[in-house]
């Protein structure tokens, strides 16, 4: 079906948080690597509150993660990194909301690409939705939608705010879905967070993690699927723990 035709409840990116910064906390507390991944981007940060980073993308092949092309420059969130909501392991630990302006850290699987050029125009393995006119990623908490992508001519409105996908500048030209605060969708836990093309170098975003076209476009060809991909972000005194607990090179 197409996206005139269907709502996309692919759990999307969002934006925002209240500050502060988090401890160090073991793998289980941020999220579970399946056993079947085998396409892993990894983004670590310094600290909770830059706002700049890198990313590494790493395969699988029988049971070794191994290194796919070159270390990256990536930007985050205006107000750093935080743990995503199902991520938070103390009750009074900070977590990512709508409107903090941070980027969620935890493990978390992708849905659609999105973009400008028509499906037809496309060749990408993921699953790929058109970015009209008409398609807007809903971040109105009170809204039913909220966290969806959803086309604005198939649906009663019920939201007065939202982020139209097809946008005035190149930002969104070429993205992918990270599915944060799905299953359960958590009312201002955070929505329409994508890796997408940023606005120029160490230029941050409001929750979103943002690198050269160029770059995404090397990453979006190179997801598949059938290989279960998943995004880790992580501040980088923490990554140790994943590397212990998944095998993944020390980096």
């Amino acid at each position: 079906m197409s996206i005139q035709n269907i709502i996309f409840k692919t759990g999307i990116l969002g934006s925002f948080l209240l500050g502060g910064c988090f401890t160090e906390m073991a793998p289980n507390s941020l999220g579970v690597l399946p056993t079947e991944v085998r396409q892993l981007i990894v983004v670590r940060t310094p600290t909770p509150n830059h706002t700049t980073g890198f990313l590494e993308a790493y395969e699988k092949n029988a049971g070794t993660w191994t290194a796919v092309g070159q270390r990256i420059e990536v930007t985050m969130g205006r107000s750093g990194l935080a743990p995503a909501t199902h991520s938070a392991s103390k009750p009074d630990q900070p977590i990512k909301r709508e409107g903090d302006g941070k980027s969620p850290a935890g493990i978390f699987s992708f849905g659609h690409i999105f973009g400008y050029a028509p499906a037809a125009e496309v060749n990408f393995k993921m699953p790929y939705t058109h970015a009209t006119e008409a398609l807007e990623c809903v971040d109105d908490s009170n809204s039913a939608y909220y966290n969806q992508l959803v086309d604005n001519q198939s649906v009663k409105k019920d939201w007065t705010s939202s982020e139209f996908m097809r946008r005035q500048d190149h930002q969104y030209r070429w993205g992918i879905v990270v599915n944060h605060n799905t299953s359960p969708t958590l009312p201002m836990g955070g929505s329409c967070i994508f890796l997408h093309i940023w606005r120029e170098p160490g230029a941050p975003t409001s929750g979103c993690t943002a690198m050269s076209e160029a770059n995404l476009l090397e990453l979006l060809h190179w997801l598949d699927p059938a290989k279960s991909p998943r995004l880790l972000q992580v501040v980088e005194k923490d990554y140790p723990a994943y590397q212990r607990e998944y095998g993944l090179p020390q980096g």
